[in-house]
């Protein structure tokens, strides 16, 4: 039997072809083998979308081997993903393999897989079906439907907006959000309001605190304390009260734990616990989906990770809950299984959560045979299935009520205690002041216990002022949150839908908050004005819902796009009038509050700097938009588009005062420079003014040590004692430079405060002793970026770590891990044996280009038919051999290269010596010094002068 099993990457298929044993050749098609061609005409509505598709480049080798592999075959499994992608795949190779008329008659049978396992492998081989039409049909539409906007939008922003890059059915709107997100941080007024907190102890010292609810008899709301003045009355009025408790309420409450995860949960979760990126986690869980090697054999260590459902196969939730007593005890496990359900209606709901394909195998068992990121994201997995099944957390809720006797005054205390940690013992809340600016809940806290009528002792009175805040900026993990939560596009998309808004310079990371770039917010205003329905969350959320009716068989596709492109066609077609200088205009009133935002003591930000008597207002050149004035071309004045712009660098003036340094007394400034923004303390004036003031003291001790004879005459002996020196010059004063230091990557100007600038300021800073060396671990920016030092070593640290906050447990992890990818640390590699010659250890390793194995710094490549997992120490001994062998004739080769250059260049150095001494001959009685004099003396001219002749110079400089 000669079966062909088509399977997308060759990391699964060297994993099935394992399982599947003789008989069977299992190949990789590497993704996609073809796609819509990047020209006009590929989707043609005028022919009932029909669709033109082309085989890409670098898939050409990989088909062909499929084809060539197919002519011989007794049956063919197309076994890609069990997704609308992996039914796609299996479509176009199944469409190409008819196109080449290569079938014959072959069988063609599709199967799927929810686990790269021995067992789910084999079940699924004995369950084949055929291909699902109704889930090509969504992925043609789709498809379609991204072609037909990006093909005809992005034209017209290219004309209207120069400038621009593109526009995307899902990418624009998610965009939208964003840019209306930063809009209301720029339109937010900050509104005063105080809290009041009291330190209130029982009689036995136990001490609690309690906020203020009630005043003068009226409860208090958020503002019920406006100001100062009203916060200070309602201080004295509890001070001047006697306190006691009024009621305690106890009540219990349980916690249920969380679902298993689903491709959206899974990229928050690992975005706020182990800051990784969307497009990082969907990577990290795609190489655990296809597997490692343990104990001999390659098995796949988690379920499919894009997947809606929330649902765990019942044989699994069975070993679930046998773990779950083995390693908490019968108490955690609940008396019936945990059964849960998703209100997604597309067609991946049917696919398991995503979870341990074996859940027995817990995080230790898997950690010497994964990558340290790998690891990271399996026990976040392993913990959160686990956790799914335990018993519910049970909390003690105590909220006690203390008031005056006339009971016009009352603060409230709030606590609780964890009574019983059901899932909470596996998997925690994520911390609090996380990536969602979570902040601590006074409901966390633990009273004492509490007595109706029990007089209270009062401690401080602390009234806090505070300020409403602006809602923060998007996060990958919030921004996946909303986009969900909008039902704009589909989890398994939104990894590729933020990479492509970062690639097109449409947004930007700053400490892992989205901001949008001024191009961002153009298009974003551009579409809102002239396409607005194709940028409403509404009409994409409907759109998705058609696409799922679409996969579920309710709605046919082509419908679905005829709808779609008779309105969306007439908006192109109504663009075709529109003016630029419309379109300017327009945008300008709408991007007013971020071109032109008002500003303390009411300056008008629209009058020219330059004329004055000018307007400024949006414009668009070749390169984009800018701020110009009316006056043009008289004046000449432009900026950026804002003055929080990146390219503008956030400096209106090209510098900005943040105060004063605390310790030195110099003002601190942010200012902009040829290669960036940057943060000084002082300025050259100042520390001219500071080395005059030095000079002056010098001068004057110098002046009396003048003054006292003993003084100089021993000052005198000190320096008759050092070397002898040339006569002094008058001394320079020496000014030094202003401390400086640049703004890390990625961090907004506009977020640097004082406090912020200092601690730029004080770089490097001191994180702590490395528990592992007992050296002092340094945080620095050097002119890579930033980084962290450890003796005589360097780490550079990732866009997701500050070097202003990075602590000592964040650090050490960091340094491990960077130990392990130079391959200095433990994981590294895995050890074959001692070499026979000095008893070093060989090692096999993963490169960049393949597994190779190493001896000290010898290295050779893996062939391509040597698995990694097989090789052995002795056949890695034939390798290193051989590297050694050949890189020692290319070392004798160079080396006789080098001595032959060596020869020539003397040769030649010898052969001017001969001619430059014509003439003049080298005897035993004559040194070549005495050669060179008379040469010289010949080149003088006759009158005596030394200075040589014109044609002399070059004779001399030859000699």
């Amino acid at each position: 039997m000669n079966n062909i099993v088509i399977v997308e990457s060759p990391a699964k298929a060297k994993t099935i072809n394992k399982y599947l044993g003789d008989g069977y050749t299992v190949m990789a098609s590497y993704g996609h083998v073809r796609d819509l061609p990047p020209k006009n005409g590929s989707v043609r509505p005028d022919e009932n979308f029909a669709m033109d598709w082309e085989v890409a480049a670098q898939s050409q080798k990989h088909l062909k081997a499929i084809v060539d592999a197919a002519k011989s075959a007794d049956a063919i499994y197309l076994a890609t993903d069990p997704d609308r992608e992996g039914e796609a795949i299996s479509w176009h190779v199944l469409e190409e393999l008819k196109s080449r008329k290569v079938l014959n008659g072959t069988e063609v049978k599709r199967v799927t897989f929810n686990a790269i396992t021995k067992g789910a492998v084999l079940e699924a081989m004995g369950k084949p079906r055929e291909l699902d039409t109704e889930l090509v049909d969504a992925y043609l539409a789709r498809r379609a439907l991204d072609y037909l906007v990006g093909f005809n939008l992005s034209p017209v922003l290219w004309r209207k907006l120069p400038g621009s890059r593109s526009a995307g059915r899902v990418q624009s709107v998610a965009l939208r959000l964003i840019c209306e997100r930063e809009l209301d941080i720029e339109k937010f007024i900050p509104r005063e309001y105080w809290t009041i907190d009291v330190d209130l102890a029982k009689d036995d010292g136990q001490k609690f605190t309690a906020r203020l609810t009630h005043f003068n008899g009226d409860k208090l709301d958020k503002f019920g304390l406006p100001d100062e003045s009203k916060a200070k009355s309602a201080q004295a009025a509890i001070e001047a009260a006697s306190l006691s408790i009024e009621s305690v309420e106890k009540k219990q409450k349980q916690r249920r734990p969380y679902a298993p995860f689903t491709t959206s949960t899974i990229q928050q979760e690992a975005s706020r616990r182990l800051y990784f990126s969307a497009r990082q986690t969907m990577d990290v869980a795609q190489k655990l989906y296809e597997g490692t090697s343990i104990a001999g054999e390659t098995v796949g260590l988690i379920t499919y990770m894009r997947t809606d459902g929330v649902q765990i196969d019942v044989s699994a939730i069975n070993t679930i809950r046998s773990v779950i007593g083995q390693d908490f005890g019968s108490d955690y496990v609940p008396e019936k299984q945990r059964h849960y359900s998703s209100k997604a209606k597309n067609a991946q709901e049917a696919h398991e959560a995503i979870r341990p394909t074996d859940p027995s195998r817990r995080p230790k068992d898997v950690a010497p045979f994964i990558t340290p990121d790998q690891l990271k994201l399996y026990e976040l997995i392993w913990k959160r299935t686990i956790a799914s099944q335990m018993e519910s957390a049970v909390m003690d809720q105590v909220a006690a009520v203390i008031s005056s006797e006339d009971r016009a005054t009352k603060v409230r205390a709030n606590g609780s205690v964890i009574r019983f940690p059901g899932f909470l013992k596996v998997y925690q809340d994520a911390p609090k002041g996380s990536a969602d600016g979570e902040t601590e809940n006074e409901d966390d806290r633990i009273l004492p216990l509490l007595a109706e009528g029990e007089a209270l002792k009062r401690g401080a009175v602390k009234p806090d002022q505070h300020f409403t805040q602006p809602p923060p900026r998007f996060s990958e993990a919030t921004l996946v949150k909303t986009m969900e939560e909008y039902g704009i596009g589909r989890p398994s998309t939104y990894a590729s839908i933020i990479q492509v808004l970062q690639d097109r310079d449409y947004v930007r990371m700053d400490s892992r908050r989205f901001i949008p770039e001024d191009r961002g917010r153009v298009v974003t205003a551009f579409l809102e004005s002239f396409f607005s329905q194709y940028v409403e969350y509404s009409f994409t959320a409907e759109l998705e819902n058609k696409l799922d009716e679409i996969s579920g068989g309710r709605l046919h596709w082509k419908d679905v796009l005829a709808e779609f492109w008779h309105n969306f066609i007439a908006a192109i077609d109504g663009t075709s009038e529109l003016r630029i200088t419309q379109v300017i205009d327009t945008l300008d009133e709408l991007l007013d509050p971020h071109l032109f935002p008002k500003i303390d003591g009411g300056k008008d930000l629209r009058k020219c700097q330059s004329c004055e008597d000018g307007r400024l207002s949006l414009k668009f050149g070749k390169f984009g938009g800018f701020i110009g004035c009316s006056n043009y071309p008289e004046c000449r004045y432009t900026r950026q588009l804002s003055v929080n712009s990146k390219d503008d660098n956030g400096l209106a003036e090209g510098l900005k005062e943040l105060g004063k340094d605390p310790i030195s007394g110099m003002m601190v400034s942010l200012r902009a420079g040829p290669y960036g923004v940057y943060v000084q303390l002082g300025d050259q004036e100042t520390m001219e003014a500071i080395a005059t003031e030095k000079a002056a003291k010098e001068a004057e001790e110098a002046s009396r040590l003048e003054a006292k004879p003993e003084a100089k005459a021993a000052e005198e002996a000190k320096k008759k004692k050092t070397k002898k020196t040339k006569a002094k010059k008058p001394k320079k004063l020496k000014v030094p430079k202003p401390k400086r230091s640049s703004l890390p990557k990625g961090m907004d100007p506009e977020s640097v405060d004082l406090e912020r600038a200092l601690k730029l300021l004080s770089l490097p800073r001191e994180v702590g002793i490395d528990p592992e060396s007992g050296e002092m671990i340094l945080a620095g920016l050097g002119r890579f970026g930033p980084y962290l030092k450890y003796g005589d070593k360097y780490q550079s640290l990732g866009v997701d770590d500050s070097v202003l906050e990075i602590g000592l447990n964040r650090a050490v992890v960091v340094i491990a891990e960077g130990k392990i990818k130079k391959g200095h640390g433990r994981g590294a590699g895995k050890s074959l044996g001692e070499h026979p010659g000095d008893g070093k250890a060989v090692t096999v390793k993963d490169g960049r280009f393949g597994p190779y194995v190493q001896h000290g710094s010898l290295r050779a490549t893996l062939p391509r038919n040597q698995e990694k997992d097989a090789i052995t120490l002795e056949a890695a001994l034939v390798l290193l051999d051989a590297k050694a062998a050949k890189a020692g004739t290319k070392k004798k080769a160079a080396t006789k290269k080098k001595a032959a250059a060596r020869k020539k260049s003397a040769v030649k150095k010898k052969s001017a010596a001969k001619k430059s001494t014509e003439g003049h001959s080298v005897s035993d009685d004559k040194s070549l010094r005495e050669v060179v004099a008379e040469i010289e003396a010949a080149a003088a001219p006759p009158d005596g002068t030394g200075t040589p002749a014109p044609d002399g110079a070059e004779t001399t400089e030859k000699a």
